[in-house]
């Protein structure tokens, strides 16, 4: 990660420059990118392949396990003391060697060691001096048997030097840590958008465009540095085929009409108390149809069912909701599975609509953020704020890469 290290001299902090080293793997992880496989790039969901790459480009800061350190029994050495201001040494153009014993104490510490030879933009002008090797700091102390002296305040002396450049490390490692997915990111996202645009041009030529035989079909991930490898997310190489989706702004305006009708509720509850779950899908649909045209219709046969709210585009289905009232997790996870057994991989944008008689909402809302999570098909939470819903990602049967939105939205029914 670091370059070649010199570690002869046993001078820590000092041998490269850590604000270049980290610029340097930001560099690496946008070549990756560029390198990846067009149709492997295209196929695979950005946010997996962003957690991916942060999984393995981030940086693991050093932490010394003081608690865990341990000496070595004392070993008879020979010490050379031609340098011994005490001691008169007339040649001291060769090596004035006297029996001595040597003190060395380990202390073990987790991260990446090359980060022992990356110099912090903040530093002393003396730094530290020990040896690293494997996973271990070790200082090793040598005197003549006829001049024993207590090393203890060197040890921690030099402990401490230790820890004060880890510490003006930590700032620089972290904002490198918390840049990654922002930076893979917009380097994902340029790419895709390169990729379509080209696609696009070959396609108005009107001519087939043929595969090159030596094209890859599936991404070889490289040999890092890291202990664990992380796993490039699966995908196929496939001929990427762009589908149109449903603006981000127009389901965003569906949910709103949806969650108006809270309103309506409120005004008019002895309407409500006696509805059933189809009485109140229908008083939805009116909404939704008073919005977008008589586009959304109720029982509509898609897929492996029949969905409850259906609002369509064309030929494609770019709203689907499901209206179930709440008879606990159990219930609500048939929902979920309902509702996936009507998506195809065009739909993106789904709703279930929750109504709640008599139960505590902090129990419905506890019991469906736990039931999604728990779900085969959950994939991360979305940080969407509202009182009384939630919003995921999940992905569609057989293939996690075609992901949709889910947001949960309860409703309370007088009783």
């Amino acid at each position: 990660m670091f370059g070649s290290i010199d570690k002869s001299k046993g001078l820590l902090f000092c041998t490269y420059d850590l604000s270049q080293s980290l610029q340097g793997i930001q560099q690496k992880m946008r070549g990756e990118i560029e390198s990846l496989d067009a149709n492997r790039l295209l196929n695979t969901a950005p946010a997996d392949l962003i957690a991916y790459l942060v999984e393995k480009y981030k940086v693991e800061a050093v932490r010394l396990r003081r608690e865990d350190w341990y000496a070595e029994p004392p070993k008879e050495v020979q010490v050379d003391v031609r340098y011994d201001q005490m001691r008169w040494i007339q040649d001291t153009s060769r090596p004035a060697l006297v029996s001595g014993e040597r003190t060395e104490v380990r202390i073990p510490f987790e991260g990446e060691s090359e980060l022992f030879y990356s110099q912090p933009n903040t530093m002393s002008s003396s730094p530290p001096r020990a040896v690293i090797e494997k996973n271990e700091v070790v200082l090793r102390y040598d005197m003549p048997s006829d001049a024993p002296r207590n090393v203890r305040p060197l040890i921690d002396q030099t402990l401490d030097e230790i820890d004060q450049y880890l510490s003006w490390q930590k700032p620089m490692i972290d904002g490198h840590n918390n840049a990654l997915s922002q930076v893979a990111g917009q380097a994902i996202e340029q790419r895709r958008a390169r990729l379509l645009a080209q696609s696009q041009r070959a396609s108005s030529l009107g001519i087939p465009v043929r595969r090159r035989d030596d094209a890859p079909q599936t991404y070889v991930i490289p040999t890092v540095r890291r202990k664990a490898v992380p796993t490039l997310p699966p995908a196929t190489s496939a001929q990427y085929e762009p589908e149109p989706t449903w603006a981000m702004d127009q389901y965003e305006h569906a949910l709103k009409i949806v969650q108006n009708m809270t309103h309506v509720m409120e005004r008019s509850p002895e309407a409500f108390k006696s509805m059933d779950e189809e009485a109140l899908r229908q008083s939805f649909l009116m909404q939704l149809n008073g919005q977008f045209e008589g586009k959304a219709t109720g029982e509509t046969f898609n897929m492996g069912g029949k969905t409850d709210i259906l609002l369509r585009e064309g030929d494609r289905n770019v709203f689907i909701a499901e209206c179930k009232i709440w008879k606990g997790p159990k219930g609500f996870n048939e929902a979920i599975d309902q509702l996936l057994g009507y998506t195809t991989w065009r739909d993106s944008k789904t709703a279930i609509l929750v109504f709640n008689r008599g139960t505590d909402t902090s129990t419905v809302l506890s019991g469906i953020d736990a039931t999604v999570k728990a779900h085969a098909n959950f994939k991360r939470p979305v940080d969407w704020s509202h009182e009384s819903g939630f919003r995921y990602v999940l992905h569609s049967k057989g293939d996690t890469n075609r992901e949709l939105i889910l947001t949960v939205l309860v409703f309370h029914i007088p009783k």
